[in-house]
């Protein structure tokens, strides 16, 4: 839609009846919201932009791919906001992650073996970070295996060299010299480097053995040669092993002097390669459980809190919006990136116009918004979550069912994704009624009542239309009458539908005014360098599909 047909506030609002306030146009209405989305407000910016800024735009670390044991919306998220993540933390030279609502850890776990980064993952609930620990010593196996592959190549490789002798030491010599040379890169490539580094010292103590025109002095001579080159070459890595590392190493070099200098540049070798092995099979990632709330301290959480960023991946309601208040309210902190989702789940300041001076809301954050005591409302934050209309028509026949039923009207308890778990509109009802705790004894009660007031006791109503009676000791909410309501309501789904669509096309608005709020909060504080709005991933695999990210000034401490 063109500016100049957006020019005047009335062509926006004559969409709507004055009078009656209902949709007229829904033509005007949808080219109206199109409008007003992020993709053409023309304030994101571009990943590519950021990425480049951050010198991030080399290629990612090979290794391990995301979608082998993720699903394709999962992968491409985990993949795109790793490498993403991976590049602030080196333009800030930070190793520390902090991953708020982790959920089942697939972006934790990714980045502590793909990045070697140190990941913390927050999540309130006790099964999903258990769970999440389980699933990390599986995905951890599922990385050795592509570590174990790589060697396997590497030695088999070096195998077929040392049946010429000469052109394997000059081989050898040769990847010993470009490891000396990118020596400086290996703080950041530890576990690549040394499974690399193991081999080709293999490759070196192949070659000797089949020299036999070489005399006994020779041998010696070489010997003493390797072992040089290997001192050299082993001090170039000794800096990304702990610390145990090193102690166990030169202690095992004074203690075999009896040793041939073979014997003892192999058993230093083993020594080494286990040490490495140890080190690039620790737990880099630490699942938490813990609900954050704005006042938490993280250093109260994670003991050995160092400078560090924080990341979420669709974390829920006022999680994203407590993320971006502690992020600016910690020095150690150096950057933020989150990415938020269930925007009916936010609390409003003034929904209820409740004045609860010390609660902290998820919306609005910024002060602008605050001044002006803006309010969307459960309805408009409701029309930004995006569901299947059959979903929403199950949801609409159930409450149809528990008030006519049940006689409850309102209730605390949630549903949930009953729905995506159910295989039938049967299923739906029962999987729902029994997280609602309305089991068959509370439907037994308020029935009674009913029959009692009609003075018909022992006997019940087992559908809306009260024609159907039977004994309580025979009662059971039978299928028929569940499908009764179904097949009643049944014809109304086109309107539902239409309802929905109305939803979709208005939900990127109600978004723009939520992921503004919080770009108009960053850019409120003093500490911060830059912050942004970026569209991380491509809306058709993640339609949540933008991300708030702020760095702050590098001096700030």
């Amino acid at each position: 839609m063109h500016a100049d047909m957006l020019g005047d506030d009335d062509i926006f609002s004559s969409a709507f009846c004055e009078n009656s306030e209902k949709l007229i146009n829904v033509h005007l209405f949808a080219l109206a919201a199109k409008y007003y989305s992020l993709p053409n407000l023309g304030v994101c910016t571009p990943l590519e932009d950021m990425l480049e800024a951050l010198k991030g735009d080399s290629e990612g670390a090979a290794g391990i791919k995301p979608d082998e044991f993720m699903n394709n919306k999962k992968s491409h998220e985990v993949k795109v906001m790793s490498e993403l993540v991976d590049s602030i933390a080196n333009y800030y030279g930070i190793k520390q992650v902090i991953d708020i609502g982790s959920g089942k850890g697939y972006l934790s776990s990714f980045l502590s073996m793909q990045y070697n980064l140190k990941v913390y993952g927050i999540d309130s609930s006790s099964s999903n970070t258990n769970g999440a620990h389980e699933r990390n010593k599986k995905l951890k196996k599922h990385w050795r295996a592509y570590q174990s592959r790589g060697r396997e190549n590497f030695k088999s490789q070096s195998l077929e060299k040392s049946n010429r002798p000469m052109e394997s030491e000059i081989n050898c010599k040769t990847i010993n010299e470009e490891l000396l040379n990118n020596a400086n890169s290996l703080q950041n490539q530890d576990q690549v480097i040394i499974q690399d580094l193991v081999p080709s010292f293999g490759c070196t103590e192949m070659a000797t053995p089949e020299t036999n025109t070489e005399t006994e002095a020779d041998l010696v001579t070489g010997a003493q040669s390797h072992e040089t080159k290997l001192s050299e070459e082993v001090l170039a890595v000794l800096n990304v092993l702990p610390a145990d590392a090193v102690e166990d190493f030169y202690s095992s070099r004074y203690n075999c002097g009896e040793l041939c200098e073979e014997e003892k540049v192999q058993r230093k070798m083993t020594s080494l390669k286990s040490k490495a092995r140890k080190s690039s099979e620790s737990n880099l990632y630490f699942p938490l459980t813990s609900c954050i709330t704005a006042e938490t301290e993280l250093s109260d959480i994670i003991t050995d809190l160092e400078d560090c960023m924080m990341v979420g991946l669709h974390t829920c309601g006022d999680l994203a919006a407590n993320t971006l208040r502690i992020f600016t309210a910690k020095p150690e902190i150096k950057a933020v990136c989150s990415v938020g989702c269930c925007y009916h789940l936010l609390s409003e300041q003034f929904e209820n116009q409740e004045e609860c001076q010390d609660q902290v809301w998820g919306f609005p954050m910024c002060q602008y918004l605050k001044d002006k005591g803006w309010c969307c409302g459960r309805n408009a934050r409701m029309s930004a979550c995006l569901l299947p209309t059959e979903s929403l028509f199950y949801r609409a026949v159930l409450q149809v069912i528990i008030e006519e039923i049940y006689g409850v009207t309102k209730s605390d308890r949630h549903v949930g994704k009953t729905f995506s778990k159910s295989s039938s509109f049967i299923d739906y009802v029962r999987r729902s009624l029994k997280k609602l705790e309305l089991d068959d004894s509370k439907l037994y009660l308020e029935m009674n009542k009913r029959a009692a007031v009609l003075h018909r006791p022992n006997v019940c109503f087992v559908s809306g239309s009260g024609q159907k009676l039977m004994p309580w000791d025979e009662y059971k909410l039978p299928d028929s009458c569940i499908m009764d309501y179904y097949e009643k309501y049944k014809h109304r789904m086109n309107e539902l539908e239409a309802f929905n669509m109305l939803k979709v096309v208005l939900a990127p608005c109600i978004e723009v005014l939520i992921l503004l709020d919080r770009l108009c909060y960053l850019k409120e504080q003093e500490n911060i360098a830059w912050s942004g709005l970026v569209k991380l991933f491509d809306p058709v695999k993640s339609p949540r599909c933008y991300a708030v990210i702020a760095l702050k000034n590098q001096s700030c401490s």
